[in-house]
């Protein structure tokens, strides 16, 4: 397919904004998770469930289906996933019973893989400014991450919890018919079959340490992230708060705030900074913690955390991302598949502790769980450096 110069400087955008209303599926039901639990009647431990759910199928989705980037026409991968994402999320709009919205969930979450197929094709695309290219692209997922907090809020208020997924089916349907029109080809460089593909992703775990580190501290961050977003919904709509929905995601737009700035990571990266980069953005997360365990029912705090927090977070993200798709132009998709099912396990695994860690003690206990976390993301940045990784 040939493309026109304004074809072309459109296509990072574009696929930065379908990203991001791609990945968005596995947040929207984060600030409406108590009007869920009271629709079904079931304790909020139960339906939180369904974040876990999204995460773990996302993280599988990763391994299973990312891999195939390498090997069949990523247009095409992309436009038929998005086509089945659409169908569960249809069948979202209308689920009667909690054992269905949860296998849904886990359905939105296999189906939102194209975003992570998005994300490499963007740092071919852009070889001489790799960081800043997929920095671009991340902001657009980022902002689908915490705009979709936002947005669920006042749907759910306005029309209740089900338009939500309404509205997305819509988005991703405009999302497919952009990406159809702008996305490139891009030449398949794997011509082995499927079982050898799978077994080369695996092949480049042992080769790089690079990716090895990269994955664990971006799994345990991003189980930081997943930990907070989810448990501070069950903190704000109890005491002394009492915040509806839509108020609870509003505090997605101190988030999308982080986003913006975290992409200037990107830029030091391409500079040669990337584990000092790593030093920095892992202690924010650390000192952002520890001032909300210090002040935990104050919303100056909270929103100066929430801004911090997400710069640590997501700055991490993208500083790992520049590293890894630095290693082997040939295999980014699988380089990406390493990487992204171990961040989003970590992200199952951060909600299921931070449910765990709300049942057994509210607010005090999950904010404890996250800082040790946080510490162990310290611990691999060190071991990173003293490796010089």
């Amino acid at each position: 397919m040939s493309f026109s110069k304004s074809r072309e400087k459109l296509v990072i955008p574009i696929m930065a904004v379908s990203a991001g209303s791609i990945v968005a599926n596995l947040y929207y039901s984060q600030p409406i998770l108590n009007k869920i639990a009271q629709t079904f009647g079931r304790p909020e431990s139960q339906v939180g469930k369904i974040s876990m759910l999204s995460q773990l199928g996302y993280g599988l989705g990763m391994f299973f289906l990312l891999p195939l980037g390498d090997k069949v026409n990523r247009k095409n991968l992309i436009l038929g996933v998005c086509v089945l994402l659409i169908g569960a999320l249809l069948v979202m709009a209308r689920v009667e019973n909690l054992s269905l919205l949860l296998f849904t969930s886990f359905l939105l979450g296999l189906f939102a893989t194209p975003t992570q197929i998005l994300l490499p094709m963007a740092a071919i695309l852009g070889k001489e400014n790799r960081g800043k290219t997929v920095g671009k692209v991340f902001s657009g997922i980022l902002t689908g991450i915490l705009g979709s907090r936002i947005i669920s809020g006042w749907l759910a208020d306005l029309w209740g919890w089900k338009s939500v997924f309404v509205f997305s089916a819509v988005l991703v349907l405009i999302s497919c018919l952009l990406l159809y029109y702008f996305l490139p080809e891009i030449p398949i460089k794997f011509k082995g079959n499927y079982a050898s593909l799978l077994k080369s992703t695996l092949q480049l775990v042992k080769q790089y340490k690079t990716l090895r580190q990269a994955a664990l501290l971006g799994a345990f961050t991003f189980g930081i992230f997943c930990s907070f977003w989810t448990t501070l919904t069950f903190h704000l709509s109890g005491a002394p708060f009492h915040y509806s929905a839509a108020e609870i995601g509003m505090f997605g737009i101190i988030a999308i705030g982080g986003a913006l700035v975290a992409p200037y990571f990107g830029k030091m990266a391409d500079k040669g900074n990337a584990v000092n980069n790593l030093f920095l953005t892992v202690g924010m997360i650390i000192v952002s913690l520890i001032g909300l365990q210090l002040f935990p029912v104050s919303v100056v705090v909270l929103c100066l955390v929430i801004f911090f927090l997400d710069i640590g977070v997501q700055a991490t993200q993208i500083t790992n991302f520049t590293r890894i798709y630095s290693l082997n132009e040939e295999a980014h998709s699988r380089l990406n598949t390493v990487y992204m099912t171990t961040y989003f396990i970590g992200g199952a695994m951060g909600t299921f502790f931070g449910l765990l860690s709300w049942k057994v003690g509210g607010w005090s206990v999950a904010l404890w769980q996250m800082l040790l976390w946080s510490i162990i993301a310290l611990v691999i940045v060190v071991l990173s450096k003293k490796e010089k990784l």
